[in-house]
């Protein structure tokens, strides 16, 4: 009679294991691969997040222009609600979207009150001197948000504050940021304070893509720069224990 075990192992012992079947410690499939980490674009919503963050604005702008203000208003509205909708039929990540929404939301409120249609801009110009002063700070603080940021949504911890070359290297990832936010305040603030609606809505789309591409080139430098210092700051600690432990296992098996 046929042994069964060795049929379905595929050897000739039975008490022999199928090696390329067997789980890991984990009960996983060792040959699974490791999920992989996301990139700061995709965790922001990829390059459709991108686009549709400037979708409400263009509709605002071309709405307001041939129906007027309150046609601008509920256009705009209306654009968010649809790309959240859009969003969650493709099942993509809801938060850009949300957060995006309620942006819309607060601008649109605002040049409702005014009256203006230039205070559909008004929102987003304080928040840019809101969010550089915000990551100045964080710099001055010794807590530089793109690595606190970035250690965060990834799970890495902040073990990189207790090296200076990986801390300057997210200061300088920080300081881009910051020059973005201060960039954007000052030109949008100006065009805002002259009454040219026009300008500060292409200001508005210029000094996002370009200036955004700026600072993610910069912030993708910076965390490849931290984390290969961790990376070498572990290994000489590894070594360090080696050299430890053999000089000890030494000492004592001459004793």
């Amino acid at each position: 009679m046929t042994n069964p075990a060795a049929h379905v192992n595929g050897s000739g012992d039975p008490d022999r294991r199928d090696e390329t079947t067997e789980p890991g410690p984990s009960g996983t499939d060792p040959q699974q691969p490791e999920p992989q980490e996301q990139t700061l674009l995709e965790q922001m919503g990829g390059i459709s997040g991108l686009i549709y963050s400037s979708v409400p604005v263009l509709v605002f702008v071309l709405a307001n222009a041939l129906g007027g203000l309150t046609v601008g208003i509920w256009s705009a509205l209306g654009s968010a609600v649809l790309i959240t909708v859009i969003r969650v039929v493709r099942k993509e990540p809801l938060q850009p979207a949300i957060s995006g929404f309620f942006g819309v939301g607060i601008a649109a409120f605002i040049a409702y009150q005014t009256g203006s249609a230039k205070g559909f801009f008004l929102f987003g110009i304080w928040t840019s001197l809101v969010y550089g002063g915000v990551f100045a700070l964080s710099i001055l603080f010794r807590w530089p948000l793109v690595g606190v940021i970035w250690s965060g949504l990834n799970g890495h911890g902040q073990g990189w504050r207790k090296d200076r070359k990986s801390v300057f290297a997210y200061d300088l990832a920080t300081a881009t940021f910051v020059l973005i936010f201060a960039a954007r305040f000052i030109v949008q603030k100006w065009l805002y304070d002259e009454d040219l609606t026009g300008w500060l809505a292409f200001a508005r789309l210029a000094m996002g893509y370009p200036l955004f591409a700026i600072a993610l080139v910069v912030t993708v430098w910076a965390v490849r720069k931290a984390q290969l210092r961790q990376k070498e700051l572990e290994e000489a600690e590894t070594v360090d224990d080696d050299a430890v432990e053999a000089a000890l296992r030494a000492k004592y098996s001459g004793e």
